[in-house]
């Protein structure tokens, strides 16, 4: 994880950010390190209602501040030591220097994960209800984390650079631990960058990584829900951990996200002229290779990964294609009618060759990676443009920050839903009192 990039988010729910931060001190997952301008409690200790006390004056004179919440979290690396003052230290140079410093505000330690990191809550509206200014917010944040880093003395971002690069899109090792991270740094930004129109080739996708997800239907409250669970996998294909809700990944990873990512590829991929190349690329490497592996390394080469679904009895029902050039996925019987599954177990099985009416690969739309030895079971580096050294340091972790260090996002979401769950929890309540 980067250095001191901070994460602000800003909403109109005041309560559901306090009673976030506060079930992780009542789970004994952290604690109140700080208090700014707060109403002190007799004990010390503060309910999320007494918490609320010191913010009401603010919010009751808030002119028209939709989103008058400010929740921001300040995330230091693993391997730097902060302790309890230093973070305090921080938290108030911080506010400070972004022009807090007046406003009542608590930091709480969360100690739940490997990386203990502090979060803030206040209100961006002053005394007087008009909104604090966040003009150049985000490139005043990034001048202010770069001066706790010479503080305070942490690694600073830009120096670790080049070993996060390396961790972007990495297959899942469920040994590891920290699955839910491994798996968001994935499933939150494949929709950016791949074209895929079904689960089952979404699911293609996500096997190269040691994902998969599956569609989980039931009636609740008398209403039909769906949604999605992501699991990890072994390095035989198997689930090797808990399912994961879509909803602690954000929205991008849930299931009506996922739908109208189909729609709009398939709209997209209609008549498409590279499922023409993809389809001359697969029935000459069936042609001139005479078993799966060989069948796979020669696509490898071509940046075309090959996942097969077998049954239980060996025999494949499902190919798929992963174009890393044209960032298709697709299905054989998609790319032609001749590429289906029974193709395959004929070429393979009883080594019976497809006909091939073009006996020419046409010119990639996209130039193909020269890297001949690249591996045909492992993905593609597709992310090459993030070593265009032309880039400003402090502009390329601004730009790609969320993508390099998916972790800093992890909280944001599991917040998120969490206040989502209070929100219906209270309109529920509402509806029965209508009632």
């Amino acid at each position: 994880m980067v250095d001191m990039i901070a994460k602000i988010g800003r909403s109109g729910n005041l309560y559901g950010a306090l009673a976030y931060n506060q079930l992780k001190v009542e789970h004994e997952n952290g604690h109140i390190l700080f208090a700014n301008k707060m109403i002190e409690t007799a004990s010390g200790h503060y309910s999320v209602a007494q918490l609320a006390q010191s913010f009401a004056p603010y919010l009751i004179a808030n002119r028209n501040t939709e989103k008058h919440t400010l929740h921001i979290s300040l995330n230091p690396d693993p391997n730097d030591k902060v302790s309890d003052d230093k973070f305090r230290e921080m938290a108030e140079q911080y506010m400070r220097e972004m022009g807090y410093s007046n406003q009542p505000f608590v930091v709480f330690k969360h100690t739940d994960t490997s990386r203990s990191h502090i979060h803030i809550v206040s209100v961006c509206v002053n005394e007087e209800g008009k909104k604090i200014s966040d003009k150049f917010e985000k490139m005043r944040s990034m001048k202010v984390c770069r001066e706790l880093e010479r503080k305070h003395g942490l690694i600073p971002a830009t120096d670790k650079q080049h070993k996060q690069n390396e961790k972007i899109f990495r297959p899942v090792d469920y040994r590891a631990g920290d699955v839910k991270s491994q798996i968001a740094s994935v499933v939150r930004h494949l929709p950016n960058y791949y074209l895929y129109q079904t689960l089952g080739e979404y699911n293609a996708l996500l096997s190269l990584f040691n994902i998969t997800t599956e569609k989980v239907e039931g009636e609740l409250h008398g209403k039909m829900q769906h949604g999605l669970l992501y699991f990890p996998l072994n390095e035989k294909g198997e689930r090797a951990g808990h399912p994961i809700k879509a909803s602690l990944f954000g929205k991008s990873a849930g299931i009506s996200a996922l739908e109208l990512h189909f729609t709009k590829c398939k709209t997209y991929l209609k008549n498409h002229p590279t499922q023409k190349t993809l389809k001359s690329a697969v029935t000459i490497a069936l042609q001139t290779t005479s078993d799966e592996s060989n069948f796979k390394k020669q696509l490898a080469i071509q940046g075309i990964n090959v996942v097969v679904r077998r049954n239980d009895t060996g025999r494949i029902y499902g190919v798929t294609f992963i174009d890393h050039n044209s960032k298709i996925v697709c299905n054989g019987s998609r790319v032609a009618k001749e590429l289906s599954a029974n193709t395959f177990n004929d070429c393979w099985i009883n080594n019976i060759k497809p006909e091939i009416k073009e006996h020419t690969v046409p010119p990639m739309e996209q130039s193909i990676s020269n890297d001949t030895n690249f591996p045909g079971e492992e993905p593609h580096h597709f992310f090459n443009f993030l070593n265009n050294n032309e880039k400003q340091e402090d502009g390329l972790i601004e730009s790609f920050g969320d993508l390099l260090f998916p972790e800093a996002q992890e909280e944001d979401y599991e917040e998120q839903h969490f206040v989502n769950k209070l929100l219906k929890k209270r309109w529920r309540k509402n509806q029965r009192k209508s009632n």
